[in-house]
């Protein structure tokens, strides 16, 4: 029978390579269109919103990676 830390642990460490991966796709996004991202958000009105949506998909794929990497290595915050 399989221990339920262990499938925890493996949740957890495929969970932090998923996130690791989006994560390091979104910054090779990010240098790939550079220009273009810059050429949409410099338009005037509402195109200023661009940075700040990718920021916080940036924010959020990040934090997970982070949060299921020391989850991985077994160090929490304490309670």
């Amino acid at each position: 029978m399989v221990n339920n830390i262990t499938v925890h642990k493996g949740s957890q460490f495929t969970r932090m390579l998923v996130y690791g991966v989006i994560s390091l796709s979104l910054y090779f996004l990010l240098y790939l269109f550079e220009d273009e991202i810059q050429a949409f958000s410099s338009q005037g009105r509402w195109f200023f919103i661009a940075p700040v949506i990718i920021a916080f998909v940036f924010s959020f794929a990040h934090g997970n990676f982070t949060s299921y990497f020391w989850d991985t290595l077994g160090i929490t915050a304490k309670k």
